[in-house]
Parts: structure tokens; sequence; C-alpha cells
């Protein structure tokens, strides 16, 4: 292993854009919501699409209400509908009833979310089982292309797009090899400041669609990883809506100076997705309207995900009304409601802590920038670092916030966070082991004189954002 190489990959324009939307939306909606199915079969009647009530701004609002930034839809999934009028085929929205056949969804929702000052972004199934070219070659990929070309031209900018990679066999028993290569490319050409995701170059999938997150999550991770056909073969297992509850972790580990000790290839910047859906299914489906997740587990799952590293997916699919059931519209208020509140518990007033850098190590920056909400490197050091942060009067606390600065990379391997009590007890509240975007660490609320950040272990340098304790909630 290269440790300086492994020190200095840093992340593209495009992938720190998108780090900082923390959590957007998934919206499947489609044939499937009309047949009640997960998979279609391909070939289902345009006819039996038709919402009778679809209001892509309530989509949006409760998006929002949520806290998130932006929005993917489903234009195309595995069945081959297309929810815009593509030229290339007459399996779209322009054969079914909808607006008498001059409906285009994916412009409802795309000027839907420039007006909410959301982004938009496409997913377009690879696999595509009414198209008959399926199986054929550059046949089907030329269709694939052209439609892509669609999408990517005539509906704004697209800040992701979305592959999923699934691959199954065509009616002609022929299992297509896609051109990933070239929709890369047609991506950058048409698009350049959208990642490419999950079966891309720019966002990695966590390995998982039940939310499950790692404990420590790496964004410096070996080159191989960035394979579509590695992440292909490890999804959409499944379409009875069990996969998408399980979670191995057998990868736990993907980027530690343990794990790569023998590794001796390339590096890239290579961030981490958490998605899973607010339901059992992705799309949705009249019997699961009383088993959705609620606010505390979503809650939790922002905290691991946003606060871990990584970004939030989170999918909730209309009804085939074309409208968001109430109970998703409410649990997604109450979602939005516990990360405000959250927010509002965020110490960073400089009347009530101090900041000392207790290192006799030289450093740059200025210390009390790091309960700041300013963009930027606070506090930096070519060496380990500890500093502290000395309340003004006993304070509750029960968390602390730990934002490296990712346009510098992500450096920090170990640390140890104290906290001191009003009687003098030293309490030892946590150990770190990778930080990046933002560490999130919750712990049983302490009435505190004193925290401590111990940087035990760097990769060359420490470039620190922020750094905030969390009063806690009865405080």
């Amino acid at each position: 292993m290269n440790e300086d190489y492994l020190a200095n990959v840093r992340p593209t324009a495009r992938q720190i854009s998108w780090q900082r939307m923390e959590m957007y939306g998934f919206i499947h909606f489609g044939m499937n919501t009309m047949t009640d199915r997960e998979w279609g079969l391909g070939h289902e009647d345009p006819k039996i699409f038709n919402p009778d009530n679809l209001d892509v701004d309530q989509w949006l609002d409760a998006l929002q209400s949520a806290g998130m930034t932006g929005v993917i839809l489903t234009c195309k999934h595995h069945d081959g509908f297309c929810l815009w009028p593509s030229k290339y085929t007459k399996h779209t929205i322009a054969s079914s009833p909808y607006k008498n056949g001059k409906g285009d969804i994916v412009r409802e929702v795309s000027e839907s979310a420039y007006r909410h000052n959301m982004k938009f972004g496409v997913y377009l199934s690879p696999w595509d089982r009414t198209e008959s070219s399926y199986g054929t070659g550059k046949v089907y990929n030329d269709f694939y292309i052209n439609q892509l070309v669609e999408l990517l031209t005539h509906y704004g900018p697209i800040f992701s797009v979305w592959l999923d990679g699934a691959c199954g066999e065509g009616e002609n028993g022929k299992t297509q090899t896609y051109d990933w290569q070239r929709i890369y490319n047609t991506v950058r050409a048409l698009q350049p400041d959208a990642v490419i995701s999950v079966c891309g170059p720019d966002v990695r999938w966590c390995g998982n669609e039940a939310g499950h997150t790692r404990s420590n999550e790496w964004s410096v991770l070996p080159t191989e990883l960035r394979s579509a056909e590695l992440t292909s073969s490890k999804s959409q297992q499944s379409d009875d809506g069990k996969f998408s509850r399980k979670f191995a972790s057998t990868d736990e580990d993907l980027g530690s100076r343990k794990a790569l000790a023998h590794y001796e290839g390339d590096f890239a910047w290579y961030p981490a997705e958490v998605d899973t859906s607010i339901r059992k299914g992705w799309f949705h489906h009249d019997n699961e309207d009383n088993n959705v997740r609620s606010s505390d587990e979503l809650f939790d799952i922002w905290c691991k995900s946003v606060g871990g590293n990584s970004t939030l997916l989170l999918n909730v699919p209309p009804t085939r009304h074309g409208l968001l059931a109430d109970s998703d519209v409410k649990i997604l208020k109450e979602l939005g409601d516990k990360i405000r509140k959250f927010h509002g518990r965020e110490l960073r007033d400089h009347e009530a802590l101090s900041i000392q850098v207790l290192s006799p190590n030289t450093y740059e920056g200025n210390p009390k920038y790091l309960v700041d909400r300013k963009q930027g490197t606070a506090l930096s050091s070519s060496k380990p670092i500890d500093f502290r942060m000395v309340f003004t009067e006993p304070t509750y606390i029960d968390g602390l916030v730990i934002e490296e600065d990712i346009s510098k990379g992500q450096h920090v391997e170990t640390a140890e966070i104290h906290v001191v009590d009003e009687c003098g007890v030293n309490h030892h509240v946590s150990d770190v082991h990778a930080i990046g975007y933002r560490k999130i660490l919750r712990f049983d609320a302490i009435r505190a004189v004193s925290l401590t950040v111990r940087i035990t272990s760097i990769r060359q340098y420490v470039a620190l954002q922020s750094c905030y304790p969390l009063v806690a909630q009865d405080e």
C-alpha cells in the first residue's frame, strides 16, 4: 500500500456538491404502481396507466418537509414503461390515457423540483423487459443511449444519474452486456455536474437496501470497487421485498489502513450512498399503508448515514392515484421535525464555551471556527492534535458532531472523546475510527464542564471543518 497515495486522494467538485445534499428522495412510480408489483413483466398494456389525482407538488412538499434537498425519479423501471414520451418506443406515457396521451411526468417532477428549489435526478433501468432488442448487444445499447440522451437534454440540470445494473434475460433468451463506459461518457458530455451513482464511478452503493450503515465509512477505496459488474452482481437479488431488509457485515471494513495493508493498486474517492424505502416495497402497495417505518427509525438511519460519512436516499412511493399516502406524508413531517430539533441542539454559541488547543504542535486556523457554520478548514495540522471545549457553566450534553474538510481528503483514523462532568469525573464516551464529511456521536447525557477531542492517528494531515457538542434534549 502506498500511504502517500492513500492520504492524497480527494473528491471532485461534483462529489462534494452531492455529499452536501445529505438526504434526498427516491420516487418509485410507474406501471408497477398500477399492477401492484415490485418487478413488472414487460408488455403491460399502457392503457392501465392512468393516475386520476396526480399531484407532484404534493410529493415535493412532503419530501421537503423531511428536509430533503433533491429527488430522483424512476423514469423507467425494468418493465420498460417510460414516464416521458420517448420517441424510441411506443411503451410510454404517450400511449396511456393519462392527459389523453399528452402527459410527461418526468417534466412535471423536474419542474416541481425547480419550484421547490430542489435538485432533480433520473433513474433509467438498464434492463428493459419490453424492448425487443434487449440482448442483442450494440443495437440495444444504442436504444438505451438514445433514451438516456432524451432525459439528459430535455429536463434541465440533473444532479444524479442512478444506475442499478439489473440484468435479466430477454424474450429472445439472451442477456445484455451493457456498455458502461459509453453510458458514463454520455453523462459526462451532457450533464458534467451530475454524479453517476451506484453502478457508476462517482457514488457507491452501501451494500444493502435496509438502511444499514458501516460503523466506520471510508471514501478512499481501491479503484477496482467501482466495477459496475461487481455492484450489479450483489444487487437486485429478489423481488419479494425481503432482500430490501437484508444486510451483510462481511464488507464492514473497506478502507482502513488494516484492510488495505496488502493492496498495491490504485485508489479512488468513492463515497457511499445509503438507500432504503419508507415501507417494505419500493412501489406502493395498499396492504403496506399500516406498516410504514416510524420517524424514530428513520431518524436513527439519518443519524447513522448522514452522520456516518454517507448520504441518505429515502424512497417514498406514490399510490396508483398519484398521491403520497397520508401515512407517509405524516412520517416525513415527523422526520423533518426531528432533524430540525437535532440541529436546534447544536451548541455553537461562542459565549457558552471556549476552545483550547492542547497539543504543542504547530497548527493553522482559528479553533473558535470549529463551532462556526462556515465552509472550509477551521483547524489543521500535519500532526495528531488534541483540543478541549470548556463550557462557561455546566451543561448537559449527549452527543458530538465532527466534520472534516473533505475538499482536502479524509485523514482522521482514530480519535478519543472524553467528557469531564461537574464532579471532576472523566468519561471516555467514544472512540472514532473514521470521520469524513460528518460523524455524529451519541452517548448518555452528562452534565459536563469540558469535552476533549484527542486525534491520535492521521493520514499525513488533519483538516477539521467543524466540531460541536449537542445539548441534551432535556436541557
